[in-house]
């Protein structure tokens, strides 16, 4: 296919959740904008976190008020900005004296408490444990502090609408192969990994948001040195049978100067994690390995009073942070003596004009402050162009998000389709606010919803995902537009599978 004539303003390469924000940001400003991403949207790192929008409280031992201040403030602009996809989570504490004095985890949660305004989220308190607690009895004291649950997965997904909505070209399952400068202009060749076909495209600005792969991205596709050094830390997180009945999650302290969080999750089960052990090799090929399955198992057992082994695990996840290795040059993966725990969380940027057409390149992030750096990231290109608008997104709402409250949409639902059951009501508004309109519209009994596929999950809300949120294979649906991988058998998403092919032939 021949270069396309117009050269667009921005190509971003990488459909994580720093990729889909700086799409967003970028295309709101009125900039003509491509993302590709070579698999699913959220296919690595993005929908492999915690699953929290917190200011990270471990952060505070480390120094990184500034860090723990930015995540704090975007914490409360994100619960605003996508009330269906997040919302308010209370911690528990355990307190263990021999790990941190309780002085030390009083200043910790009063800074937590004051290093950005608050507006949704209660304070901290001290607690005391009764015998009818999930901790083991030797736990007898603790502290209570608010941050916030997220879709991690969801959250990429509504970004990557919303720059559709403003105009951006969303590719996901699309490679970019090669990338060169020619003079005030970058030649960039993309593939799309189902087909095979090649495009070309023209682009006055070239990001760089691959994630783990941003340093390896110069070497395959630029052809250029890396400016940078990424250190890849493998995090990964077990799934069991859910430890309390309890709506609080549990931050645990280790010996090891770690903390695992025990998090409710998808209402039957406990999310546990997560491990930091530094990773070498592709991050697509990462996994959890028997050593951190013990790990998160034990920590788990030293506080709770039901006991789990690796027997009790339904499900697991691994994920690479890229994060900023610092005092080292750019060559990945060099050694460092700095423990896994302990390398930033803050992200940066490496703005390359030297040679000609711009080149925007993001090493590290977290997912909290995803927003913030989106916006910094075209702020930093905004120079090269004279008809960009003003940031936009502080108070921008994700599509689906315009509702009161979780409460009051679930009444409305249950109004308007009287017929759905109470959890497929409860996993809509939680998933897709107001958007599940699109698939519910006309339908008066579960009958009208198509084929039934299990767990809740009918032929119309599968169509919905294929036609407007790039789903493509039933991971994409079963395990990142939802987690419904853990109630359908093998039997049913092979029904799925076949059903998603036969939709393409």
């Amino acid at each position: 296919m021949p270069t396309t004539n117009k050269p667009l303003d921005v190509i971003v390469i990488g459909g994580g959740v720093n990729g889909v924000g700086i799409a967003l940001d970028a295309a709101g400003r009125g900039l003509n904008v491509l993302l590709c991403e070579s698999h699913d949207l959220a296919s690595a790192t993005s929908s492999s976190s915690s699953k929290l929008i917190h200011g990270g409280l471990r952060y505070l031992e480390q120094y990184e008020f500034c860090l723990v201040k930015k995540a704090l403030a975007e914490r409360e602009l994100l619960l605003n900005n996508a009330p269906h996809i997040m919302w308010p989570l209370r911690f528990r504490l355990p307190h263990q004296p021999h790990l941190r004095p309780s002085w030390m985890l009083r200043i910790g949660l009063f800074l937590y408490d004051n290093l950005a305004k608050r507006q949704r989220l209660a304070g901290s308190n001290s607690i005391n444990f009764s015998a009818n607690s999930p901790l083991v009895s030797e736990l007898t004291q603790g502290f209570e502090y608010s941050d916030g649950w997220v879709d991690d997965a969801r959250l990429v997904v509504l970004c990557a609408m919303a720059a559709k909505q403003q105009g951006a070209d969303i590719k996901p399952r699309t490679r970019c192969i090669k990338a060169r400068r020619q003079q005030d202009l970058w030649q960039v060749t993309l593939q799309d990994t189902q087909t095979g076909a090649i495009s070309h495209y023209q682009t006055r600005v070239l990001v760089n948001a691959a994630g783990p792969w941003a340093s390896s991205i110069f070497n395959d596709v630029i052809a250029m040195p890396a400016p940078k050094a990424l250190r890849l830390v493998k995090g990964s997180h077990i799934v069991v049978p859910r430890l309390h009945d309890e709506p609080h999650a549990y931050i645990l302290q280790n010996s090891d100067q770690r903390i695992v969080f025990v998090i409710p999750y998808e209402g039957e089960f406990s999310l546990i994690g997560t491990t930091d052990i530094d990773y070498v090799g592709d991050p697509a090929l990462v996994a959890i390995d028997e050593q951190e399955q013990t790990y998160l198992c034990q920590v788990a057992n030293e506080h709770f009073k039901k006991k789990i082994s690796a027997h009790d695990i339904v499900w697991s996840y691994s994920g690479v942070r890229p994060l900023i290795e610092e005092h080292a040059s750019a060559q990945p993966q060099q050694e460092s003596s700095q423990q896994a725990q302990h390398v930033t969380r803050d992200y940066t940027f490496h703005l390359d004009t030297k040679d000609g057409a711009p080149l925007l390149s993001v090493f590290g992030g977290k997912l909290t402050t995803y927003r913030l750096l989106a916006e910094a990231g075209v702020n930093a290109i905004s120079p090269f162009f004279s008809h960009i608008k003003h940031p936009w997104t502080q108070t921008a709402i994700l599509p689906g998000g315009h509702f009161r409250d979780h409460q009051h949409l679930q009444s409305e639902l249950c109004q308007d389709y009287p017929w759905l059951p109470q959890h497929m009501v409860a996993r809509f508004v939680r998933s897709y606010g107001t958007l599940c309109h699109h698939f519910l519209y006309g339908a008066h009994q579960l009958t009208d919803l198509g084929i039934d596929f299990g767990g809740g999950l009918y032929q119309k809300e599968v169509d919905y995902l294929v036609q407007a949120e790039w789903a493509y294979h039933s991971e994409d649906i079963l395990w990142r537009r939802s987690k419904l991988g853990l109630v359908l058998n093998d039997e049913q998403q092979q029904q799925l599978q076949h059903y998603l092919t036969q939709r393409r032939s």
